[in-house]
Parts: structure tokens; sequence; C-alpha cells
């Protein structure tokens, strides 16, 4: 079983920026595609972003286009999002999720593995 850790949460001003990061208890190929997902009260689940191990098709929703970069650590098992110019509609929990490939991203659905999650406030 997989253990994800978030953290860098937190509550900024419209403009803003945060790192999310998280840890991974260990690398296997369940963690092959590591990435993030959010969810608000009232919204459906949005796949954010995602990575694979060799750093190839790296996916970012329209929404976060041009604001938003993920990375990964692979010798740290740590996965990272890079929150820029952040808007109040960023706001949302953010989960980090890992599954051997990420068509979980893309189609909005639960990741096999997911951590507890953190918030991300931004007010306008």
């Amino acid at each position: 079983q997989v253990q994800l850790v978030e953290s860098g949460g937190g509550s900024v001003q419209a403009g803003g920026s945060l790192r999310l990061s998280c840890k991974a208890s260990t690398s296997t190929y369940s963690t092959n595609c590591m990435g993030w997902f959010r969810q608000s009260p009232g919204k459906e689940r949005e796949g954010v972003a995602s990575i694979y191990t060799d750093d190839s098709d790296t996916y970012y929703a329209e929404s976060v286009k041009g604001r938003f970069t993920i990375s990964r650590d692979n010798a740290k098992n740590t996965v990272y999002l890079q929150m820029t110019s952040l808007k109040p509609e960023d706001t949302a929990m953010y989960y980090c999720g890992a599954e051997g490939t990420c068509g979980w991203v893309y189609s909005g659905d639960p990741p096999l593995h997911r951590g507890q999650g953190t918030q991300v406030t931004v007010s306008s």
C-alpha cells in the first residue's frame, strides 16, 4: 500500500503563490504516475496536473495551464505543484494521487492511491 502525505497548503491573496509537496512512502509501479486533483464543495473533482516517473506526458488542466507547474524528485519519492498567479477559483482541497498510469487525472476519477489532502484558500 502506498502512503501519500501532502504539505504546503495555506491561505494567500489572489496573485500569490504556493508550493505543494507530496511524499510517497515507496516507489513502485503504482507511483509511476503522480499528480494532483482538487475538489471544493458543490464542484466536481478536477484533475489538475500529472507527471510520469520519466517526466514524460506532463498534463495540466486548462484552468491552470501557464500558472501551475508540476515536477518530481524520484530520489525523494516526492512530487511538487508550484502554483502561481492564484485565483479565488483555485480555492479547494488539493489531493495527491498515484497510479501506474495517469488516466485518473484526465477522467476525473479518483486515483488508486490518494493522500489526505491539503487546503488551499485564495482570497480576493
